[in-house]
């Protein structure tokens, strides 16, 4: 397909609000692009190049790009960052720029959506010295060839961020309706409804693309199987070496609400103050993710030698295999602890092994983790996430051969009393941790959800998982960084504001998470400034703690947290796990 094409569909999808709207011709899309350009159109329209399990990033700033812009379309530079500021889009300056050039170029008339994809994938592995330049002539390279919308939205892959208005949703009912013909909605344009002729079979057929993107996160291998049939997409299965969504938890107000919802007796287990670490095992090859799905093999080599002493040499996990290839895949929850006292240690000490790339052998030997396993999705050829939980339990209890401070069995009790819930409550807390999940022992697992099998129990409120979309430079002694933050919970594919967080951060790296690298880690992700107020593509997620919300008509949320203050940045977590407007909801109602 030609990218200019394919900006024309990006423009009649943001042009409109309506999400039925938006799936619709979304459905079009896919059906108009060939099969080889199919993952590319899937991974561009979720503002993406590569997979979030994939270790590469285009890595170009907002103001490298205004920069090359400015370069490429023979206008000066202040030119571009000054109507940059008044848009607040570098996507809308470029197709502006590009409509009335300065300097004559040569146009490709036949830039396809490959060509495209392909020279962000060059800038991504555009490396070592005076690779900073090479993305930037690559990309200056590109607005060349484009003009008009097309240059829109290429500008706004560069910084990865689309701006159409579909998330994830909408792009799993876009599969449906162009694939799969149960799913053929009888769209009525006029009135912004569907009229499914069966209603039943139509969510079953969303609810298997769900399943399977939820089992592979991979939206191309999802359309894939829709276009042969139902029957092959509900078939799809988890594969070890991709990462599975994760199940998520509810929120429980009380224990005897735990007992209510998950049912007696339950199973109870410490919530640790760690990171979701989900580990693959297939033909020797490890990988780990964290809970956002990314790619953490590198940063804890530690775990490998876990896994070969504790299960792969482990007499009881060679019995079971039967003369299959050992394979598996284990959700558990990752501790570091200090290596001289072995106290564990809170998650920010965790999460600052998560991005690291150097000094990844120093860190391991000072902070190492223990891995605490909880649950298993896969083992030796079988997916068992259809298996009650207590069977899985089981089945972790027998392959793993547990050491503290190395591999664990989660701690665990089975009761239906709710005194000794209570007591092994306590005991979490004094341990450090931060409270309770509570298991329904006959639940399977269910990959992206919170179904109710799984909930949480705290002592406290909630902290919140909010996302950045503004900052504001700072003054005086904190001139340079960007200071405070407008943070927002999710709403469906939006995010809405809630407030403003300007505590918690330091102003010296060694006391803590300051503001300095908070600043490294949103200046990328710019996409406009109006003085010293910046607006950021929400890409980074952190935790608030406040002391109430309340009801405001001061932010789009319609909530305000009270005496906010950031606790720490969430590195394992993506925008698309942050707090939804709705649990804000819920939380309101019961304060």
């Amino acid at each position: 397909m030609e990218f200019e094409v394919f900006a024309e569909y990006l423009a009649d999808i943001e042009a409109k609000e309506s999400r039925l709207y938006k799936t619709w011709h979304t459905s079009k899309l896919l059906k108009d692009i060939s099969d080889d350009e199919l993952h590319i159109v899937l991974l561009l329209l979720q503002s993406r190049i590569f997979p979030p399990y994939d270790e590469r990033d285009v890595g170009l700033a907002s103001k490298s790009v205004a920069k090359a812009l400015a370069k490429a379309t023979g206008h000066p530079e202040d030119e571009v960052t000054e109507a940059w500021k008044k848009q607040g889009d570098l996507g809308i300056v470029a197709e502006q720029l590009t409509e009335n050039r300065h300097q004559q170029t040569l146009f490709n008339d036949s830039f396809t959506v490959k060509d495209v994809y392909e020279t962000f994938v060059d800038i991504a592995e555009s490396a070592g010295d005076g690779s900073e330049e090479r993305k930037f002539d690559l990309y200056g390279k590109l607005i060349t060839q484009l003009d008009g919308a097309a240059a829109r939205y290429a500008t706004r892959l560069a910084i990865q961020d689309l701006r159409v208005g579909i998330g994830e949703g909408t792009i799993r009912d876009a599969i449906a309706w162009a694939f799969l013909d149960e799913a053929k909605p009888n769209y009525d344009e006029g009135n912004q409804s569907i009229d499914p002729e069966d209603r039943e079979v139509y969510e079953a057929a969303i609810e298997a693309v769900q399943s399977a993107v939820d089992k592979t996160n991979d939206f191309s291998y999802a359309a894939n199987q829709a276009k042969k049939n139902l029957a092959n997409l509900q078939s799809v299965s988890i594969t070890p070496g991709k990462p599975v969504k994760v199940m998520l938890a509810q929120r429980s107000e009380s224990l005897e609400d735990a007992f209510e919802t998950v049912g007696r007796p339950a199973a109870f287990e410490y919530k640790y103050d760690g990171m979701r670490m989900q580990i693959h095992y297939k033909d020797g090859d490890i990988h780990i993710f964290t809970r956002s799905l990314e790619d953490v093999t590198k940063q804890f080599p530690e775990v490998k030698s876990y896994l070969e002493e504790h299960i792969l040499d482990y007499a009881a996990f060679q019995e079971r295999l039967d003369g299959d290839q050992p394979s598996f895949v284990l959700d558990a929850e990752a501790v570091s602890y200090n290596a001289d006292t072995n106290e564990y240690e809170p998650f920010q000490t965790i999460s600052k092994r998560i991005k690291r790339k150097y000094d990844i052998e120093k860190h391991r030997q000072e902070h190492p983790v223990e891995v605490n396993v909880f649950d298993i999705l896969y083992l030796n050829g079988e997916e068992l996430v259809d298996q009650p939980y207590r069977d899985r339990r089981e089945t972790i209890d027998e392959i793993i051969e547990a050491e503290r401070y190395r591999l664990c069995l989660a701690d665990q009790i089975t009761t239906n009393d709710v005194s000794d819930a209570e007591a092994f409550f306590q005991d979490a807390l004094n341990r450090g941790d931060e409270g309770l999940m509570v298991k329904n022992i006959d639940g399977q697992y269910k990959p992206g959800s919170r179904v109710g099998y799984m909930l949480k129990y705290k002592s406290t409120m909630d902290d919140l998982d909010l996302v950045i979309v503004g900052a504001e430079w700072g003054q005086g002694k904190r001139s340079g960084w960007l200071t405070s933050y407008l943070i927002a919970c999710r709403d469906g594919d939006e995010y809405e504001t809630i407030g403003r967080v300007a505590t918690g951060l330091k102003e010296k790296p060694e006391e803590g998470l300051s503001f300095k690298e908070m600043t490294e880690l949103l200046q990328p992700h710019i996409v406009g400034e109006d003085g010293r107020e910046v607006a950021v593509s929400p890409k980074v997620v952190i935790k608030v703690r406040f002391e109430e919300i309340q009801s405001s008509p001061d932010y789009e949320s319609g909530y305000a947290l009270r005496f906010p203050r950031v606790v720490g940045l969430r590195s394992d977590r993506s925008p698309e796990d942050s707090t939804t407007k709705q649990e804000i909801k819920n939380m309101y109602e019961k304060q």
